[in-house]
């Protein structure tokens, strides 16, 4: 059996512009990566849109708002997910959209403003 599928519309965030619409057999989240003819976007906000048929709304359509990023090639598996950057950094935001305030950039291995992150045990 195959996954099902939905029109799934890309809208690029900024300039806002639509970078068309796709047919995708995953449920792409907020924080995630998504290729699309040869250029990498960050997933930011994903919208479902209805349709009322028999007296039931089905899914019929997904918009998925995105910004040209490129991949994190540092990221860190926290909570159940990943996230960019070194999370064992007082300053790692824990998201997987953006790494800090300090060095968004990255890297965080060469980042002159690491400081380890305190547990409560140690304090």
């Amino acid at each position: 059996m195959e996954p099902e599928t939905l029109p799934t519309e890309v809208i690029l965030t900024h300039p806002r512009q639509s970078l068309g619409s796709v047919q995708l057999d995953w449920m792409p989240q907020p924080g995630n990566y998504l290729d699309l003819e040869g250029k990498t976007y960050a997933v930011l906000e994903r919208r479902h849109r209805y349709q009322l048929k028999a007296g039931r709304y089905r899914l019929q359509k997904i918009a998925l708002y995105v910004q040209s990023a490129k991949r994190p090639e540092e990221k860190t598996w926290i909570e159940g997910r990943w996230v960019i950057g070194n999370a064992s950094c007082r300053y790692n935001a824990n998201s997987e959209i953006i790494r800090c305030a300090v060095n968004p950039e990255g890297p965080c291995e060469s980042c002159r403003f690491y400081e380890k992150l305190r547990t409560k045990s140690e304090e």
